[in-house]
């Protein structure tokens, strides 16, 4: 298969700059206080947050219409945890807590969750890497 879209990024560091080749994301890094930066600017874990989030979200959007279910006011909010990973590195995990109408049952909405955790790419790329919990708020 071939590929559908490339997003190109360029870095600095994590105090420094982020920026898209097309100029649509230039981002100012800096570390959060929690880790002794001054906050003065986004991090990683903030952008992988967001995007984690807003992939999810088309996911479940798009699971949602297979199964005939009416979730366009649903949301996605995406905590995503850095730690220390026992080795000397560090590594993530995340919690993916939806907001679904309350005319999703229990059921319903939990079988939607699980059906886009296995659509989502972010949530392709990430299993078995990290702990990912999903959440119905």
């Amino acid at each position: 298969m071939s590929v559908l879209y490339t997003a190109v990024a360029t870095a600095s560091g994590r105090d420094g700059r982020a920026v898209s080749n097309d100029g649509k994301l230039d981002v100012t890094l800096a570390p959060p206080v929690e880790l002794g930066g001054d906050g003065a600017g986004t991090n990683p874990e903030q952008l992988f947050a967001a995007g984690y989030a807003a992939c999810f979200t088309s996911a479940m959007k798009l699971v949602a219409g297979r199964q005939k279910l009416d979730v366009s006011d649903a949301s996605i909010t995406a905590e995503v945890g850095l730690k220390p990973n026992g080795t000397g590195g560090f590594g993530l995990e995340v919690v993916l807590r939806a907001e679904l109408p309350d005319t999703v049952s229990e059921a319903d909405g939990q079988k939607l969750l699980e059906a886009a955790h296995s659509v989502c790419p972010y949530s392709n790329a990430t299993r078995g890497n990290i702990p990912v919990t999903l959440v119905r708020e």
